[in-house]
């Protein structure tokens, strides 16, 4: 039987023959929350090339679940995209910020609701080939809705869809955010009984 790879700190492998060998890096743009480097590396044959990619502090995306089953989306227009997409509900952490508590503050600014008990599920990494983004992917239920607290600047609309409902639009191209793909398949496993959670009570 093949094994996987061991993964180190780094998040390298030990198999000398993949890993490339930083040189020298250089900043090519430093924005309000974004990082652009530029990285001179060896290759494992020894050549030299440049690899540019993006610095991200990393995110959360909550799977929020009513208790008739369904499931909280948003929809937002995404610049980069010039597209209304839909999204499970997410954002990025804050310097120093924990994960829940990053999860927790996001689903009540952009929803309104609060939940009684969470669960995280894993780690997704959207685009491994040019950004350190990483997103913690959480599970939220015993709902409670109050009053959003959006961002200065921030528009988005809050509705509800069963499970059935938002496999139809990944299935048919209408939802093709990646973090929400993802959070479907999780929702999937999750609802099949196949991948368990381990939750736990909010702590407020």
């Amino acid at each position: 039987m093949t094994r996987a790879p061991v993964l180190d700190k780094t998040g390298g492998t030990k198999d000398a023959h993949l890993v490339e060998t930083l040189i020298s890096s250089e900043q090519i743009l430093k924005g309000n929350f974004l990082e652009v480097l530029r990285d001179t590396v060896s290759l494992p044959d020894g050549r030299h090339t440049s690899r540019e990619y993006v610095i991200h502090p990393g995110a959360v995306m909550i799977v929020a679940l009513l208790d008739d089953g369904r499931v909280v989306l948003e929809r937002q227009y995404r610049y980069p995209m010039h597209a209304v997409m839909i999204e499970f509900p997410a954002g990025k952490l804050d310097t120093g910020e924990a994960s829940l508590a990053c999860a927790q503050r996001e689903l009540l600014e952009e929803t309104g609701y609060t939940a009684r008990e969470w669960a995280r599920a894993g780690v997704l990494h959207p685009v491994i080939s040019y950004s350190t983004e990483f997103i913690d992917v959480w599970f939220a239920r015993g709902l409670t809705l109050g009053e959003r607290k959006l961002d200065a600047g921030e528009f988005l609309d809050v509705f509800t869809a069963t499970p059935a409902e938002l496999l139809g639009w990944c299935g048919s191209g209408q939802v093709t955010d990646a973090k929400t793909l993802t959070g479907m398949l999780w929702l999937q496993n999750v609802l099949a009984g196949t991948w368990a959670l381990d939750w736990q009570l909010a702590v407020l």
